[in-house]
């Protein structure tokens, strides 16, 4: 299915909740399809990998829930529900790695979210809530009633964007990564991180002295979690400490090719280096 686009629904499904998953990792999104379908009583009517998209597959395919993800590269959650409007925004379960300091935001106002990652049973809870929910608002469309209560609503979703947003513009960054070897565990050091290489669902860290972990998940997430002033995105599968990086020469068509100590060489891709360049004096 093209993201961004109506998906279309499944025989029997016209009264089933028409739900839109939002999340920049395609794993993440393909997960969420999984379990709603899994759900029963709901079909995913379209997808979006980027703010922007889900702006536009809000308005266009008007669906009864949104699943949308906090953290994304180019517009986040909050962005897209300012560009919506709080008013016009359907029922929304938010999805985010915050840590559980950020998420009392999210309890505070009742709304619903999935902490990355989260179990299966985490997610049958929210549907559940979910559901009741988009069940009320189709029950009381038209109703004075339901004028009263979109208010309410948009209220909750304001204060949210007051509360969350400014918040989170100081990120955290990891200064430690739980990884596993075997049986055992340990908190690897963010400054004996080398490089990471996306692999399907995956990433794989390179540490310093050449171990390799290989960590659940999607790297831009990670990405997000590491602190810019130490590591580079170097393209859409690579990224590199600043202070791994042995030498660069510039290769073709605006790419450069990095060199690390390890003698490892990755492609800076012209597309990743565009926001960046002036950070470096570029």
């Amino acid at each position: 299915m093209r993201e961004g686009t109506a998906a279309p629904p499944a025989t029997g499904a016209a009264s089933a909740m028409r739900v839109l998953v939002v999340d920049d990792e395609p794993p993440a999104r393909a997960k969420l399809r999984r379990l709603v379908s899994a759900a029963g009583g709901a079909v995913v009517v379209g997808e979006a990998a980027t703010g922007a998209e889900a702006v536009e597959a809000i308005r266009e395919l008007a669906p009864d829930l949104v699943f949308l993800d906090v953290q994304m590269p180019d517009l986040d959650g909050f962005g897209v529900i300012e560009q919506v409007g709080v008013g016009a925004m359907p029922p929304v379960v938010f999805v985010t790695a915050y840590d559980e300091h950020a998420l009392r935001a999210f309890e505070v106002r009742a709304l619903d979210y999935l902490l990355k990652p989260y179990p299966p049973e985490r997610f049958a809870a929210v549907m559940a809530h979910a559901r009741e929910r988009v069940r009320a608002r189709l029950e009381e469309r038209g109703r004075e009633r339901d004028r009263a209560d979109a208010p309410d609503w948009a209220a909750r979703l304001q204060e949210l964007l007051g509360a969350v947003a400014p918040a989170a513009a100081p990120p955290r960054y990891l200064r430690r990564i739980l990884v596993h070897q075997g049986d055992r565990a340990a908190f690897l050091p963010v400054e004996q991180l080398d490089r990471v290489e996306a692999e399907r669902n995956t990433v794989r860290l390179h540490a310093a002295g050449g171990a390799v972990f290989q960590l659940r998940g999607g790297i831009t997430a990670l990405a997000g979690r590491l602190d810019p002033a130490r590591f580079l995105r170097a393209n859409r599968s690579s990224i590199v400490r600043l202070d791994a990086i042995r030498e660069m020469y510039a290769w073709s068509h605006g790419d450069y090719r990095i060199v690390m100590h390890d003698g490892t060489v990755v492609t800076w891709s012209r597309r990743y280096r565009a926001g960046v360049d002036e950070e470096f004096g570029a």
